[in-house]
């Protein structure tokens, strides 16, 4: 039996090592609209909104050790993307911020613009504008 969707989004949850530069990062930054926090079993949840998705931020009880980041390391979960309809505005922001970039804005096909970033802890992070 195949899942049936709540919403029309995916949400994740990612461990960081520092609360206050992940948030300035998410929300200072990108913009992303703070809903709330909440205690869970593991550590303090800060939860985000893009749309309808939550990028649930959490500041863990026990902070794990850090694997390898970049787009070809590991396996595994390797960059969140947003749908954008500002990425020249988001890239200059970035760029204001000394965010450093694994991908310079570029056309990857015609109509579709990409640009990837690392978030504070070393996480991919890729926008995406269709024309």
């Amino acid at each position: 039996m195949a899942m049936i969707p709540a919403k029309n989004a995916l949400d994740i949850g990612i461990l960081v090592k520092d609360i206050e530069a992940s948030l300035a990062f998410y929300q200072g930054l990108l913009g992303l609209e703070k809903l709330g926090e909440l205690p869970i079993p593991f550590g303090h949840m800060h939860r985000l909104a893009f749309g309808d998705s939550f990028v649930k931020l959490v500041d863990p009880k026990k902070t794990p050790a850090a694997g390898e980041s970049g787009l070809t390391k590991v396996l595994g979960y390797r960059y969140l993307t947003f749908q954008v309809t500002n990425l020249d505005e988001i890239c200059a922001d970035c760029e204001r911020a000394g965010v450093a970039f694994d991908i310079p804005k570029q056309e990857l096909m015609p109509g579709v613009s990409i640009a990837m970033v690392r978030d504070p802890d070393g996480n991919v992070v890729e926008f995406v504008q269709r024309a």
